[in-house]
């Protein structure tokens, strides 16, 4: 029975699959040029060499910008057919396209490629097609489509979010928007780590020294309030550390003597015990943190459809851990630790529970994941974690799978690198950590300030100003963490991602801007953009590029969500913004004399900007109408 269920679920699986598959193609084939050539290609080469071809040989790519042309066609696998040399077979099926294809204008070969150039009235049809769709790139989602399970942010509760965080935020919640945009439902989870000694330092430092300060008496957000009590414990502790010490004790001793760590042990042990006095306390101090982080998530507007947490998880991961020792796929040793084998799979043993019964990480991510499969029919689970926990994961994905969770051996761990900021750049709290919530403050506040002195807030009202600001702020920040392949390291800079030139966020949310001006001033002059332009208008070749660029969308968007990338999304919207901007230095719009041609740029641009905005709202950020 297990076996039936278990094909059955892999059967269902592959059928949501295949529909998505499907539901891409019907949404986009009708706009792709590249699928009209290639049918054309394959009824050229049974007419030229008598043989037909899979569509799989049919390689076709945007032609280098050193050569004319649009398309160009890959001729080496056809020499079989042809028996002649590539120059000789590449002029050939020129001749029969050229001859056959009515969207073919015109042909060059170069060695053993075939430079295609595609005519104006099949770029204009393209456009109109894009036109015609509002959400052109993104494929909704249906009953039938899979889920996919999204874990990112995974703070702590004994201080406040970081830049660290704000990096693992804005990849989950980009990853989650481009999942979707795929035809996955998606459910953006937090995996909140709320108990352990590092939350009892925070607890006694404030029962110790805290006087009943409140977030309401101090005025501190809730989580910088604990924050501050866990700097304040970590004080303590290092002089009660130096002064036992002083009198002769070794570190190892004095650690192992310090009252202060001693008390923190004690309330562990109270809190799992259940002590109501340490629950009431541990509950009131997590509300204030969570109030807290609730302002820093609303701040990078990024959101959770459930949030779970260690304390709610870690009893069930033991439970899970027992079965798993009962059914042997774990073992015990002599001291009652329970352990994994993974020398099977080329790893080593892992730990699953100590000796005294208390759970590890791992632990816990077990039963974590077994509320969520309770919780969801998932098909597919993605941890957005950095890369020191590499580890971890390719033990999770093996233990999950021995322990019979669907997704296990599939699940994704989404590793990113660490991001860090120029020294003296910006204070950090703690002198080492950067605070979100600073972060946030000072690209609002450079935003503004650099906005100024540009004239890009003149005649703007006060609010407007500041909430142009904000936009531009945070469209900064989010941009240039966004922009960078996600496995590597980077460094953050708060004056250089505010740059109305180059590759940043600014620079696309001005171009935005700038095409929405032009739009308001073409419907002032009562010209009304058709819902189909016609077909017999003479384009440019950057006119023409533009509209290969914008079909390119949908490619990218599953690009993205194919190799869980955010950065392809960032860098194909700023290629789109840096060529629109040259095509606006260099022709006219509403100056033009032609209509037609008139009319046409305004739809072209109004395009541009509708690619811009889907691509800027995939990756979280806002763009402003007016700037």
């Amino acid at each position: 029975a297990r076996v039936c269920i278990s094909f059955f679920l892999y059967l269902k699986r592959k059928y949501y699959l295949c529909t998505l598959i499907i539901s891409h193609l019907e949404t986009h084939t009708d706009m792709n040029i590249e699928n009209k050539i290639a049918e054309s290609v394959i009824n050229g080469l049974k007419a030229l060499y008598g043989q037909e071809v899979p569509a799989t040989q049919v390689q076709l790519q945007k032609t280098k910008k050193e050569f004319e042309g649009h398309l160009t066609l890959v001729v080496f696998p056809f020499l079989k057919l042809s028996k002649k040399k590539p120059e000789e077979t590449a002029q050939e099926i020129g001749e029969y396209l050229l001859a056959n294809d009515s969207s073919i204008s015109a042909f060059n070969v170069i060695k053993g490629f075939l430079n295609l150039t595609i005519a104006s009235s099949c770029w204009i049809e393209l456009l109109n097609s894009i036109h015609a769709e509002k959400q052109y790139g993104i494929i909704p989602a249906n009953e039938n489509s899979p889920l996919v399970m999204i874990e990112y942010s995974s703070p702590n509760t004994n201080k406040p979010l970081h830049l660290g965080h704000v990096r693992n935020n804005l990849l989950g919640h980009a990853l989650a928007n481009i999942m979707m945009a795929n035809g996955n439902k998606v459910v953006k989870t937090n995996i909140v780590n709320d108990r352990g000694i590092h939350i009892c330092k925070s607890m006694l430092a404030w029962k110790k020294y805290g006087n009943g300060e409140t977030p309401e008496s101090s005025g501190k957000k809730g989580d910088h309030l604990v924050g501050d009590y866990y700097v304040s414990f970590d004080k303590h502790y290092k002089a009660e550390l130096a002064e036992l010490q002083a009198q002769g004790l070794s570190k190892e001793e004095a650690e192992a003597q310090s009252p202060l760590m001693n008390e923190a042990r004690e309330m562990l042990i109270k809190w799992e015990a259940g002590d109501p006095e340490v629950r009431g306390l541990w509950e009131m101090m997590n509300e204030w943190v969570y109030a807290g982080f609730n302002e820093t998530y609303k701040k990078l507007g990024v959101s959770f459809d459930k949030i779970y947490y260690e304390s709610n998880t870690y009893l069930e991961g033991k439970d899970k851990v027992m079965e798993g020792l009962e059914k042997g796929f774990f073992y015990q040793k002599e001291d009652g630790s329970v352990w994994a084998d993974l020398t099977g799979e080329g790893l080593d043993h892992k730990l699953l529970l100590r000796s005294d019964g208390t759970s590890v990480y791992m632990t816990q991510d077990i039963g974590t994941a077994k509320l969520r499969f309770a919780d969801y029919p998932i098909n597919k689970m993605i941890y957005v974690v950095g890369n020191e926990q590499n580890y971890h994961f390719q033990v999770l994905s093996i233990l999950l799978d021995k322990l019979g969770f669907e997704w296990g051996k599939g699940l994704v761990h989404f590793s990113y690198g660490m991001v860090e900021l120029p020294e003296g750049k910006m204070k950090s709290r703690e002198g080492t950590v950067v605070d979100a919530d600073d972060l946030v403050e000072e690209m609002v506040s450079t935003a503004k300030e650099t906005s100024n002195e540009l004239g890009k807030l003149d005649g703007c009202s006060e609010e407007e100003a500041n909430n142009i600001a904000r936009i531009v702020g945070m469209g900064a920040l989010k941009y240039f963490i966004l922009k960078v392949d996600a496995r590597k390291n980077m460094t953050f800079n708060p004056k250089e991602s505010i740059d109305f030139n180059g590759n940043t966020g600014p620079f696309i949310q001005y171009t935005y801007a700038r095409i929405q001006s032009v739009l308001r001033k073409a419907a002032e002059a009562n010209i009304v953009i058709p819902e189909t332009l016609p077909l017999n208008v003479t384009l440019s070749e950057k006119e023409e590029g533009l509209i290969q660029m914008l079909s390119e969308f949908a490619g990218v968007v599953k690009q993205a969500g194919t190799d869980y990338s955010p950065s392809v999304i960032a860098n194909y919207t700023y290629d789109l913004v840096k060529e629109y901007n040259q095509f606006y230095h260099d022709f006219s719009i509403l100056r033009e004399e032609n209509e037609d041609l008139k009319v046409f740029r305004l739809v072209l641009s109004a395009n541009i900007s509708k690619i811009i905005k889907l691509g800027m709202e995939l990756l979280g950020i806002d763009v402003p109408e007016r700037m």
